[in-house]
């Protein structure tokens, strides 16, 4: 690992990928293997293949030449606005902030490979692992490094699929904020949604007529995502409590 200026870059695991090996991911992706086997075939850890994947692409748009070169300016780019005489925070409680970093990168990742465009993963990232579980637009703003309006952008995203909240915070400053029981209420709007499709796909049945193949396609789905659906909701109410019990003293 090193440092430069201020910040500290952080190094895959075994030190930075190299060109080949990033053209080695090229192939590996063209052929069709899963991360965990270009990463087996690199000796590396399979987040590793992953974060770097999705950080330069993505799956269907990866190049190695290209990432390898996006890397390189990244770094020349800090080395350049890097602050002089600036000093690395000391650790929080205790924590190590290389590895909070590296960290808080691989959660990001999971986030975007389950659909979040990468700006919203990131705030949503910063927020999980915040002890305190809300920020202000500066304090993201300073923590992702962004401009305040990708901070805006972001956070309006993630409140309307209600993955965050606003609150007043002193001198009226709004704060964002990720509730403990941030996932069940993502898990019942997404049972809503499959309440919604059911619905769609049942007014089709009435116009297509009952009869017809289209018909019968449509009310296999309505019937499916209903089931889906309230299993959702069952199993979510029946969960909501874990996300607020405290973990069992270690013996």
């Amino acid at each position: 690992m090193r440092q430069t200026g201020a910040r500290k870059e952080i190094d895959m695991p075994g030190g930075r990928l190299t060109q080949q090996e990033r053209q080695q991911i090229t192939l590996g992706l063209a052929d069709g293997l899963a991360y965990a086997e270009i990463a087996r075939r690199l000796d590396r850890p399979t987040s590793t293949v992953t974060r770097e994947v999705m950080r330069n692409g993505g799956p269907a748009g990866y190049r190695g030449d290209l990432a390898h070169r996006a890397t390189e300016q990244r770094a020349h780019r800090r080395r350049q606005t890097a602050p002089r005489g600036a000093q690395t925070p000391a650790p929080a409680n205790g924590r190590d902030p290389a590895a909070v970093l590296a960290y808080e990168e691989v959660f990001t990742t999971l986030l975007m490979g389950q659909g979040l465009p990468k700006m919203m993963a990131r705030v949503l990232t910063c927020l999980f692992t915040t002890d305190a579980g809300s920020l202000s637009a500066a304090e993201l703003v300073q923590r992702l490094q962004v401009s305040p309006a990708s901070v805006s952008k972001a956070v309006a995203f993630l409140e309307a699929q209600g993955l965050i909240r606003r609150e007043r915070g002193e001198r009226r400053h709004e704060r964002y904020v990720v509730d403990d029981d941030v996932w069940y209420q993502s898990m019942i709007a997404s049972a809503k949604s499959h309440e919604q499709l059911a619905d769609t796909a049942r007014q089709g049945v009435g116009v297509l007529g009952p009869d017809s193949p289209a018909a019968a396609r449509l009310e296999g789905i309505a019937r499916f995502v209903e089931f889906v659906g309230e299993s959702i909701v069952r199993a979510a109410q029946q969960a909501r409590e874990i996300l607020h019990a405290k973990p069992d003293p270690e013996v």
